[in-house]
Parts: structure tokens; sequence; C-alpha cells
């Protein structure tokens, strides 16, 4: 079957090439905002006046006009343009299916653009650096840390931390062979970012710890600058690439991770997880605490774990099933006895029924897998009908 996928590399532009790159992304942001002001406020107006509606074939004819007027805006590619159109339309197309509503592209945010195939290309220059062409700027220097696996579909150029970015997508062939491997049940947590029902666990390097309180401390000598001050914008730039760096690190450990389950395991059963709402801030009491829990949470990105594990499930022809958390982590996996009182701690399950003893996030693994299939044994122990420990009559 064919896969497409995202390489990423490292650019390292000129001063010139870097600056043009820079009014690439300001023009594209600017059009994209601009056609979603035209559909937000004026589409009315406009179906009123052409009896068409607004999307992205009538608004590229308009483009078209606008480059004719405006030599800052024909000054960028037309495809790389019409690619923020592209993006919009499937913003809008993911609003109608129940999403959120499009958002405007913010500057120092929305750094990017993005080039066709036909536009772009890479070609080698020594055994660590090769250069990917930009229209209008030309060839410019990456460290080519992998070689191009497929095709090249794209070429998206990204700033993140002051830093530019190619991601090359590629379509390459991949057999599926996952289906016949084994299960597992999976736990996302905080202290143990994944228990698996095997016994196997993951945790996210320590360094995002560190990086996590590097950016909060720098977040606080911010709030001191004066804000418009040169003082305040390279304070700025030092919250931005700690945050940025700490975003490739959990990035990279997230990709290792889900990649060996996936190598691993042909079936994967995980919770259905509202990660937004569990991450929702706090108003009244505890909120100190909370806000502790929330950072946790994102810090280990469970909704970007689920996501990288559906799309490499499906690469390889797995299966993922998410299950109801209900009572996941009171539940015995050896007698199925339900009971909050033998949740211990955060990390010890004893059960108060038949004694049994285990880490609680394997513990709950194991009753995850056995609840998304209840033909498979969770971790040894024969699958019994679970029953329910009153608080009143356990005392």
């Amino acid at each position: 079957m064919q896969v497409l996928r995202t390489q990423k590399y490292r650019l390292y532009p000129t001063a010139e090439q870097a600056e043009k790159l820079a009014e690439f992304a300001r023009v594209v942001r600017f059009i994209y905002n601009l056609a979603l002001e035209q559909r937000r406020d004026f589409w009315r107006q406009f179906k009123r006046a052409t009896g068409k509606s607004l999307n992205y074939v009538s608004q590229g004819r308009q483009l078209t006009e606008l480059r004719a007027e405006n030599d800052w805006i024909a000054a960028v590619p037309a495809n790389c343009q019409h690619s923020a159109l592209q993006d919009l339309d499937k913003a809008f197309a993911k609003f109608w299916r129940g999403g959120g509503y499009p958002q405007f592209r913010k500057a120092g945010t929305h750094e990017t653009f993005e080039v066709k195939a036909a536009d772009t290309g890479t070609r080698p220059l020594n055994r660590k650096w090769s250069q990917v062409r930009v229209p209008k700027i030309g060839w410019i220097k990456y460290r080519d840390t992998r070689p191009i696996s497929g095709d090249i579909r794209s070429t998206r150029v990204v700033c993140e931390g002051g830093k530019w970015f190619a991601c090359i997508g590629v379509r390459t062939e991949h057999e599926a062979s996952a289906s016949a491997l084994a299960a597992v049940g999976i736990d996302r947590g905080v202290t143990l970012a994944l228990a698996m029902s095997d016994g196997n666990t993951a945790t996210v390097p320590h360094s995002l710890v560190d990086l996590d309180k590097a950016a909060r401390r720098a977040g606080r000598v911010l709030s001191r600058r004066k804000r418009g001050s040169a003082r305040y914008r390279k304070q700025r730039s030092v919250l931005a690439a700690t945050k940025t760096k700490a975003t490739r690190v959990r990035r990279d450990w997230q990709h290792k991770a889900t990649t060996a389950i996936c190598r691993d395991y042909g079936t994967v059963v995980i919770e259905a997880l509202n990660t937004k709402g569990m991450t929702r801030r706090a108003h009244e009491k505890g909120v100190a605490q909370k806000r502790g829990l929330n950072r946790s949470i994102l810090n280990v990105g469970w909704g970007s774990i689920e996501m990288m594990l559906t799309y490499k499930l499906e690469e390889r022809g797995g299966t993922l099933i998410k299950i109801n958390p209900a009572y996941t982590s009171q539940t015995c996996s050896a007698c199925g006895t339900i009971d909050k009182g033998s949740r211990e701690s955060q990390a010890r399950f004893v059960c108060t029924s038949c004694g049994h003893s285990e880490n609680a996030d394997i513990n709950a693994a194991k009753n995850i897998l056995r609840q998304g299939l209840p033909g498979v044994d969770g971790g040894g122990c024969a699958p019994v009908e679970a029953r329910t420990i009153h608080p009143r009559l356990a005392a």
C-alpha cells in the first residue's frame, strides 16, 4: 500500500534567504486571513451579487486579480498562496463535519507556507548536507539526517523558535503486516506515561521536566519586561526557543515510543479519553493543583500519542480499539472486583477482595485489554465476572 509520510529537516538559509522566507510566510498568512475574513463577513453579499458560494475556486480567481494589482503579492509564488486557500477550504470542510470554526493565523505562530511537488526538489551536496529548492528563493542548504524515502509530493517550510525547517512530504510503498501480531492494552498516565498490559512501561525524557521549568522561569522574566522594548523581544525569543526545544524533544519521544508499539503489536486497546475536557482550567477550588495536573498531561501528549497510534497502526494493517475508561483503574485484573479502596496510591494497587497486588497503571492496562478484547487474557489471570464492593459493605 502507498502511504504519505513527512520527513523534517533543519534548514540553514543565508541571511538574504531567511528574509525572503519570512516575507513569503507573511504574505501567505495575509492571503489566508483575508480569505477567511471574506468567507466570514462577505459571503452573503458575494452570493447575492454572483449567485455562487465562496469557496476555493471563486477565491482562487480573485487571487489572480489581486496578484495582478499588487507586486508585493505577486512576488510570492502563486502555488504557495493557492495552498493557503486549500488549507482554508479543508478547515471549513472540517468545521461542517463538526469541528471548530477556522481561526485567523497569527504572526510569530503561523510562520509557514507550502510548496507543491512541481516547484520543489532536493539535491545532495555531500554525505551530511543537501539542498532543497524553493521557487523565487533558490536552493537552501539543510542537514541531511536521513535519505528521502519516496517520491516528493510537497514541501512545507515552517519557522519554529526562530529556526527554519523543511517538512518534505513523500509517498512511499509500505507492506501492511501487523495484523498477525499480539494485542496489548495501554494505560496513559502521568508518572508512567505509557503502561502496557504485558508489564512494559515508557516514561517521558527527564529533560522535558527541566525544559518545562525553564519555560516557566523565562515566562516570569518576560512578565517583568516592558512590552515593546528590546529586552522584551529578546526574552520572548528565549521563551520561544525553550518551548520549541521542548516540543521537539516530546515529539521525538512520542514517535519512537509509538513506532516501537506498532512494530511489536498488531492490536492496541486504549481508553477513549476526553483530553481537552480533562485539561480544562479549574475556576474555584484546587486551581494550583489542577494546573499542575494539566501541565503533566499536556507534557506527555495523550492526544498526540493517540493520533500517532491511529495512523501508524493503519499503515501496518493493525487495529486501534477505544473503550470506555470507567472503572478501569478501580478493577482488579485478577478477580474482577471493583473497589476504589483497592487503589492505595497513584502507583500501587492492592485488591481488597483477593489481595492481588501490582503496579496500578499496569493493572489498569490489563483491564483495558480485557474490555477491548473479551476473549484475550489481560495478564495471565483467568477472566471472571466483575463484582462491585459497596463502600458501606466493605466497612
